[in-house]
């Protein structure tokens, strides 16, 4: 394992006018990597020497490490710092995801559909749910609180639950559409989900949610689906807005 230090790598990484976005940083380093300058297991430099190395602002830079650990070409080790990954062909994902994750408005697009679809699968489950359904989705709740502290964990969990109000809703053709929307939250999730008040949060909408499937009244569960997205968007927005305003 090699590793990469600021004498070694000024040159390697190059500088950048402070006009260039997130995109340029991270198309920078792939290019490294493809031509073999950059390994697996190569750390990275602090993230204040890389971004005066490379003549980026930290907000741009960080945009740009978050988009490559969303892609998993990078990895973040708690009190050492940033590494390549193993590379392996399965952990990667497809080239326009970078364009995703790094676009902030495809977040908000992506909330959009989520708004349309995920509202009218809870209205559909709360007429079709079964009791032994609201049992499950009582555990998932109760599984979700015991990984407050456990981010990465807590995601996992929320995606179950929605998963399983979605298969309530016994419509085939909405789980194919849930499919891909599923895939593309995860980044959201991730986004979102690094903030212990906005998991707290979604505890409580979701026992609002399951509240109103054991109901079995479909406007009320529409309303409680309505309730959490728009508290989560509200929170994704939170965080969009001032990276807009420091990175430009």
């Amino acid at each position: 394992m090699v590793s990469i230090n600021n004498d070694t790598t000024h040159n390697l990484f190059g500088t950048f006018e402070r006009e260039i976005i997130s995109e340029k940083i991270v198309a920078r380093i792939l290019t490294l990597i493809k031509e073999r300058q950059l390994r697996p297991g190569d750390r990275l430099p602090p993230e204040r020497e890389l971004a005066q190395m490379m003549g980026v602002s930290r907000p741009s830079l960080r945009e740009a490490l978050r988009a490559l650990q969303i892609m998993n070409i990078i990895e973040n080790r708690q009190g050492s710092g940033h590494y390549i990954t193993s590379l392996e062909p399965e952990r990667l994902v497809e080239h326009f995801d970078i364009v995703f994750a790094l676009d902030d408005s495809t977040y908000l697009e992506l909330f959009q559909a989520r708004r349309i679809l995920e509202t009218g699968i809870a209205e559909q489950a709360a007429m079709n749910i079964t009791e032994e359904e609201i049992a499950e989705l009582e555990r998932h709740v109760s599984e979700a609180e015991k990984l407050l502290d456990d981010a990465e964990a807590f995601l996992q969990a929320d995606l179950d639950l929605h998963n399983a109000i979605l298969r309530t809703s016994k419509n085939r053709i909405l789980k194919l559409f849930m499919r891909s929307v599923n895939q593309l939250s995860v980044y959201s999730r991730r986004r979102t989900g690094d903030f212990p008040e906005i998991r707290r949060q979604t505890i409580q909408d979701h026992r609002t949610i399951v509240q109103a499937l054991k109901s079995r009244d479909p406007q009320k569960a529409r309303a409680a689906m309505l309730q959490h997205l728009s508290h989560v968007e509200h929170k994704l927005r939170e965080i969009i807005e001032p990276e807009r305003m420091e990175g430009g």
